[in-house]
């Protein structure tokens, strides 16, 4: 689901006097490092800390830490400098507001509105940090460095693919690509003849393909025999929008068909994969828990089954607060208490409300944020050609039409009402496992769909790991046991998962 917090800690701001005036940043690009004029979303960020710091950004611990700004620029120019009046959009709330005293700010030009999403990209620009007393009546900062390319070390087995899809072509009136990352076992090339059952992994909001944390560690528990071999694909599920989670949508396209009727055959024609159901399994975290669960259900004689860990909401009963069930709307940013609905938690303390997130994705981006992610897989499309919001930013009014098109969404609704169909098909193939203190409450939805499927008597094992959180789900083992489980499945005459 969200990105993994980055947990700084910040001092509180203090409260010695405030400005009414507007605060304005005039920003000048280095022709060093750019001699054509730029576009982007300029974000300027500033914060109290009194640590010198060589950069700066949000902090989800504490969104009261750091004030942000966002403002869509063109064409800027080395030696023409622009002026941006930081409270026009601004959080938590307008620069002018802000206590009297120091601060470090910055400013950073994001190129490919990504930000929201991948953070600072290769090719954004920023400016030093650079302190200044508040108020300033303009404060100017020089956008003199560029992020450059990520560098990812590279992992013995581990191939990179493309494919461009037919399917997904025809629908943007341009090229697309699928991407993944392969990672064969250790036993392949000497192995000429031997078939492998594969594990598909999507990954979570804000990764992908490229982003495989741990595919060196599982290489070296399968040479040790620590491991079972298989070949473990990780697929790319990042876009524009944000993450489309292999599900077909009239915004992002038919990701989920693409994946299974045209990327997974030509794999297996690339690669000695088990090319049938109990030899493809799907594994996932988060956004990618949720992926992996909506492609098993919507194909489910495709998949040998799905093990999805703290997977977005499985039940709109629960969608990171309100019931988008009820009619009317709920509020998206409140209950019927008035209380803002808390979003993220972290170690018993709550940290952030829906509210404050919304409103910092907002002002971060209009794109790939992840309320803008949700709505570009469920939304329609709205009148302007984009993803229709599902509740209004300032005050978290849900508009029901849009609610009414996200149902065809709801796991929980999908597999109540074909449960006839389903159910057979899905016999033994369901897994989903959460911690009780997951980080985005994304338990709550996971009990609701628990009871949901108890009733119509599915075999669904769910698992609740106690005291454990969306990040520190997999200590302990378990994406070992994970791969066990499969493999069992897979190869049921085999005396261990194990070598």
């Amino acid at each position: 689901m969200f990105k993994k917090l980055s947990f700084v800690i910040v001092l509180t701001f203090l409260a010695i006097g405030t400005v009414s005036a507007q605060t304005v940043f005039k920003i000048n690009l280095d022709p060093s490092v750019a001699k054509e004029p730029l576009s982007g979303r300029l974000l300027i960020f500033m914060t109290n800390n009194p640590k010198p710091l060589e950069g700066i950004e949000p902090d989800f611990t504490n969104p009261n830490a750091v004030y942000i700004s966002g403002t869509e620029i063109t064409n800027l120019e080395a030696g023409k400098p622009i002026e941006i009046n930081a409270d026009e959009l601004a959080f938590p709330q307008k620069f002018s507001a802000a206590p009297s005293g120091e601060y470090q700010v910055m400013a950073l030009l994001d190129v490919n509105h990504s930000y929201t999403y991948d953070g600072a990209g290769a090719g954004d620009l920023y400016s030093k940090v650079i302190k200044v007393s508040m108020p300033s009546a303009i404060t100017e900062l020089t956008l003199s460095g560029q992020v450059p390319e990520r560098k990812i070390a590279p992992v013995k087995n581990l191939q990179t693919v493309e494919y461009e899809s037919p399917l997904l072509s025809a629908f943007w009136g341009r090229p697309v690509k699928m991407q993944a990352s392969v990672l064969l076992p250790p036993s392949y090339d000497a192995q000429k003849k031997q078939k492998y059952p594969t594990v598909y992994n999507i990954h979570g909001y804000g990764g992908n393909h490229l982003k495989v944390r741990g595919a060196a560690a599982v290489y070296k528990e399968m040479e040790e025999g620590k491991r079972p071999e298989v070949i473990n694909v990780y697929l790319n599920a990042n876009n524009s929008f944000g993450h489309h989670v292999f599900a077909d949508s009239v915004n992002n396209g038919p990701w989920g068909t693409a994946l299974v009727s045209e990327f997974i055959p030509y794999l297996e024609k690339q690669y000695r994969m088990d090319a049938k159901p109990n030899g493809r399994f799907l594994t996932g975290h988060s956004s990618g828990g949720w992926a992996t669960l909506w492609v098993m259900i919507t194909h489910p004689d495709f998949f040998g089954g799905t093990w999805s860990t703290s997977p977005d909401p499985v039940d709109f009963r629960s969608f990171t607060g309100p019931d988008l069930t009820k009619y009317p709307p709920q509020n998206a940013y409140f209950g019927d208490d008035k209380k803002d609905y808390n979003l993220v938690r972290f170690k018993g303390t709550q940290v952030m409300s829906v509210r404050q997130y919304a409103l910092q994705e907002r002002v971060l981006g209009a794109y790939g944020g992840q309320f803008a992610s949700f709505e570009a897989v469920f939304s329609p499309k709205g009148d302007d050609g984009r993803p229709m919001p599902l509740f209004d930013r300032d005050t978290g009014a849900i508009n029901p039409a849009v609610a009414k098109s996200w149902e065809k969404y709801d796991i929980s609704r999908v597999l109540r009402e074909s449960w006839t169909t389903l159910g057979p098909k899905l016999k033994g193939k369901i897994h989903i496992i959460v911690g009780t203190a997951d980080t985005f409450h994304l338990d709550e939805p996971v009990r609701l769909l628990d009871a949901q499927l108890k009733k119509l008597g599915s075999d669904a094992r769910f698992e609740y790991i106690e005291g454990r959180d969306h990040f520190d789900l997999y200590e302990g083992g378990l994406a070992n046991r994970i791969a066990d489980e499969m493999y069992r499945k897979a190869r049921p005459q085999a005396k261990s998962a194990k070598k």
